[in-house]
C-alpha cells in the first residue's frame, strides 16, 4: 500500500515544482505584455485570476474549488455583517473551514504525508481573507467581486504565497505603487528614486540561484540526518548529552532548506511579474522585499527567539501581528501562538510545538530585559553576549520545533523525555524569577511619563510668559515721560508674543500626543 501512496506524493511534488516554473514564466510574460501602461486593471485582474485557477486545478484537481467556496462564502459575510463585525466573522468563518478541510485530510485520508495537498494553498487564502476583512474593517474600501478574486487567486500566489496587503496588491496591479520607500532630503538621489518600475531581473536570478542552492543542500543531507532518529531508542540510550545536542542541531537544520526553496521561488515568481518592489536603499538600489518570507542569514545567526521568529515565514508574522497580538487585550503573546496553532492544521505536533514556544518566548524576553544590559559595557562583553545567545537560541528553536516535523503526540513526548524536559522547565523558572512588565503597563508607564513631560513644559511656557509680562510692565514704569507711547508699544510687544507663546505650546502637546499614539 506504501508504493502508491509514496509515488502520489512524488506526483504532487512535481506538479507542485513545474506549475511554480510554469508560473514563473508567465509573471515575465505578465510584467512585460500586461503593463499596467499597456492594458487595463480590470484585463489584469482577468488574466491574474483565470491563470491561478488553471494552476490550482492542474495540481490539486477538483479539491481547487474549495479556494472559490470559501472566497464567495467571506465576500458574502462582507456584504451581509457590514464593516463593523465583518472582520470578526470572517475570521471564524474562515479559520473554520480551513480546519475542517485540515482534519478531513488529516484523519480520512493520509495522515502524516508532507504532500502538496490542497489545503496547503487554502492557509495562503485563510490570511488573505482575513487580512481584507480587518483593512476594510479600518476603514479600506470594498473591493469588488473580480478584484476580491483577483487577491485571493491570483497565478502569483495561488500555490505558495506570500501573502500581501490588499492595498499592495491592488496599487501593483494598477500601476499605482502604494509602499515606494523613496529616499527623503537627498538631492542626488531624488530622481534616481523616483523611478517606479525598476527591473526586477537581477533580484529574480538571485533568487533562484537561492533556489537551486537550497534544493541541492536539502536533496543532499536530508537523509544524512533524519530528525525521526533523535527519538530512536538506541540513539537516545548510547548517545552521549554533547552528542544529542549536536545531532538535534544538524537534524532540525537540514529541514529549513526546503522551506527556503518554497518561499524563495515564491517570491521570486512574484518579482518576475513586478510586484514586490519595496523602494531603494541608502545606496540607491532597488529594494524587491516588499513581500518576501524570510532573510535566511537573520534565520542562521539569530541570537534570540523573536529575532528568529521575526525573520522566518515574515508574512505570517505579520499577518499574526495585524489580526491578533496588536488586538488582544490580554496575553496576545499565548493567544497569538494558539491562532498560528490552529491556522497551520490538526495534526497535535504543531500544539505542542506553540505551547511550548509560548514558554519559550517568555522566558527570552524575561533574560533579554534582565541579562542583557550587565553585557553591554565593551564590545568583548557584548560578542560573548552574542555567542552564548545565537547557540542558545538554535538550540531552543530546534527542541521547541521538534513535534512540528514529528506530528504526533507520542513521539513528540518520546524526545521530551528523553531530555528530561529540560528546557520547559528552566525556561519556567527563567520567566519567573525574571518577570517582565506586562505590555499594556510598560505602554501606560510611557504614557505617564510622556504626560509628564509635556506639563512641565506647558508650565515652563506660562512662567516665561509672566515674566516676560513683568518686564515689560517695569519698563513702563520707568518712562514716565513718554507714557502714552510706552503703553502703546508694550500692548503692541506682550499681546501678541503672549498669543504666540500660548498656541505655540499648544501645538506642541498636540504634535507629541499624536506622535505618541501614532
Amino acid at each position: 500500500l506504501k508504493q502508491p501512496i509514496v509515488l502520489s506524493w512524488f506526483n504532487d511534488e512535481v506538479n507542485f515544482v513545474v506549475c511554480q516554473l510554469c508560473a514563473l514564466l508567465t509573471a515575465f510574460w505578465f510584467r512585460l505584455y500586461l503593463h499596467p501602461s499597456k492594458t487595463s486593471p480590470f484585463v489584469r485582474h482577468v488574466v491574474a485570476t483565470l491563470l491561478g485557477l488553471y494552476f490550482a486545478l492542474f495540481c490539486f484537481g477538483w479539491y481547487a474549488l474549495h479556494f472559490l467556496m470559501q472566497s464567495g462564502i467571506t465576500y458574502g459575510i462582507m456584504i451581509i455583517a457590514g464593516v463593523e463585525h465583518m472582520h470578526k466573522y470572517c475570521l471564524v468563518v474562515a479559520l473554520a473551514y480551513l480546519g475542517f478541510c485540515q482534519i478531513t485530510r488529516v484523519y480520512v485520508f493520509d495522515y502524516g504525508m508532507y504532500s502538496a495537498d490542497f489545503t496547503g494553498p487554502m492557509m495562503v487564502i485563510t490570511q488573505k481573507i482575513t487580512s481584507i476583512a480587518f483593512e476594510i474593517h479600518d476603514g479600506e474600501r470594498m473591493p469588488s467581486l473580480l478584484e476580491y478574486f483577483s487577491y485571493n487567486c491570483n497565478f502569483m500566489g495561488i500555490l505558495a504565497g506570500p501573502t500581501c496587503s490588499y492595498k499592495d496588491y491592488i496599487a501593483f496591479i494598477e500601476g499605482k505603487p502604494f509602499r515606494h520607500r523613496e529616499l527623503e532630503n537627498n538631492g542626488k538621489l531624488q530622481g534616481k528614486t523616483r523611478l517606479n518600475d525598476p527591473s526586477p531581473n537581477m533580484e529574480v536570478v538571485r533568487k533562484l540561484g537561492t533556489c537551486f542552492l537550497s534544493l541541492l543542500v536539502f536533496l543532499s543531507v536530508c537523509k544524512v540526518f533524519p530528525v525521526e532518529r533523535n527519538t530512536d531508542d538506541d540513539f537516545i540510550a548510547t548517545t552521549p548529552i554533547y552528542a544529542k545536542v549536536v545531532y538535534l542541531y544538524l537534524s532540525m537544520l537540514t529541514t529549513r532548506p526546503k522551506y527556503y526553496f518554497v518561499w524563495t521561488l515564491a517570491d521570486a515568481i512574484n518579482n518576475a511579474a513586478g510586484f514586490g518592489f519595496n523602494g531603494y536603499d541608502s545606496d540607491g538600489k532597488p529594494q524587491w522585499d516588499l513581500i518576501s518570507n524570510l532573510r535566511i542569514m537573520n534565520i542562521e545567526l539569530a541570537t534570540s527567539f523573536k529575532v528568529f521568529l521575526d525573520n522566518w515565514n515574515i508574512q505570517t508574522a505579520h499577518w499574526l501581528k495585524r489580526v491578533c497580538y496588536e488586538r488582544c487585550p490580554y496575553n496576545p503573546t499565548a493567544a497569538t501562538f494558539l491562532l498560528s496553532a490552529m491556522w497551520h492544521g490538526a495534526y497535535p505536533g504543531y500544539y505542542l510545538t506553540f505551547l511550548t514556544g509560548i514558554v519559550v518566548t517568555l522566558a527570552a524576553r524575561a533574560v533579554r530585559h534582565n541579562v542583557r544590559p550587565y553585557f553591554l559595557g565593551s564590545p568583548t562583553h557584548k560578542f560573548v553576549y552574542d555567542v552564548i545567545t545565537w547557540a542558545s537560541t538554535q538550540i531552543a528553536i530546534c527542541y521547541t520545533v521538534v513535534p512540528f516535523v514529528l506530528l504526533s503526540v507520542g513521539p513528540s513526548l518520546k524526545f521530551y523525555r528523553s531530555w528530561y524536559f529540560c528546557l520547559h522547565i528552566g525556561c519556567v523558572l527563567l520567566a519567573i524569577a525574571l518577570p517582565v512588565k506586562p505590555r499594556h503597563l510598560r505602554l501606560k508607564e510611557q504614557q505617564s511619563i510622556s504626560s509628564s513631560s509635556d506639563s512641565t513644559d506647558s508650565q515652563k511656557h506660562k512662567n516665561g510668559q509672566r515674566s516676560y509680562s513683568a518686564a515689560t510692565h517695569a519698563e513702563s514704569q520707568t518712562n514716565e515721560t513718554q507714557k502714552q507711547t510706552s503703553k502703546h508699544s508694550a500692548s503692541a510687544c506682550t499681546r501678541p508674543v503672549g498669543r504666540h507663546t500660548n498656541l505655540g505650546s499648544k501645538w506642541r502637546h498636540q504634535d507629541l500626543a499624536r506622535d505618541w499614539w501614532v
